[in-house]
């Protein structure tokens, strides 16, 4: 065993409140591309930031709809991958332990939930949809293979994807959730996600000058001073042996 992993276990021993961030990294490792990824097929001469915009949305509402249907049928069949299994494990531990662990994500997908977590989403969720101007939930079921336009029970304008697109606000609740966690927590761990890009940096300084010691899990660790334990590695081979470790 590696002394960071020795570290590691340690700190999450002697932790009362753990928060933990997850970001694209560990869903790449169950298929699903990041946003930095090269789009294919027909997107392959768009922009994931020129689609993701209430602009862009303005503009050719039928695009934008028709390129996140594309985007759910790409996801749909992917999985939990071991670490999304590792930290719904982790979970249990910290509830058998009166432990309280919180989950927040940077993912739109629902891997976390389908793993058996609890997570609060922090870019909203891929399978969710809302009004483009009042903002109701619109909770009728979609048809996923096809792209036509949907349209508000209540307004009558067009029914969006319930995320955060470029240039929005985070979801106040969600937002606010992160950072009481991040505040509280003994233990801050970062997983598949750079801790030098907001907003992980900022719940990662919030937890550090609260008193948290850090710790980054990822294939390429970012050179941040802050960060007390790096753990470099997938997060789906790391995580696995740390929980068999702390049982």
């Amino acid at each position: 065993m590696t002394n960071e992993l020795k570290q590691t276990i340690n700190l999450l021993q002697n932790a009362q409140h753990i928060c933990i961030l997850t970001g694209a990294g560990i869903s790449a490792e169950s298929g699903i591309p990041t946003f930095r990824d090269k789009q294919t097929g027909l997107w392959e001469n768009y922009r994931a930031e020129d689609l993701a915009s209430i602009e862009a949305f303005e503009r050719d509402p039928k695009m934008v709809w028709s390129w996140y249907q594309w985007r759910r049928n790409l996801v749909k069949d992917k999985r939990p991958n071991p670490a999304h299994h590792a930290l719904a494990t982790l979970e249990d531990w910290a509830n058998t332990h009166h432990k309280t662990l919180s989950l927040i994500t940077q993912n739109v997908d629902d891997l976390h939930e389908q793993a058996g977590s609890q997570a609060t989403h922090l870019h909203g969720h891929l399978w969710k949809n809302k009004c483009s101007q009042c903002e109701s939930p619109y909770l009728a079921e979609v048809n996923y293979d096809q792209d036509t336009l949907l349209h508000c029970p209540q307004c009558e304008a067009y029914i969006r994807p319930d995320i955060v697109w470029f240039g929005e606000m985070l979801p106040h609740k969600a937002w606010q959730y992160a950072e009481q966690a991040s505040a509280h927590c003994d233990v801050f761990i970062s997983i598949g996600t750079s801790s030098l890009v907001y907003p992980a940096a900022g719940l990662s300084q919030l937890a550090k000058r609260n008193g948290a010691k850090l710790i980054e899990i990822n294939p390429n660790p970012t050179q941040n001073p802050i960060i007390d334990v790096v753990l470099a590695g997938k997060a789906g081979e790391l995580l696995p042996s740390l929980i068999a470790e702390l049982s």
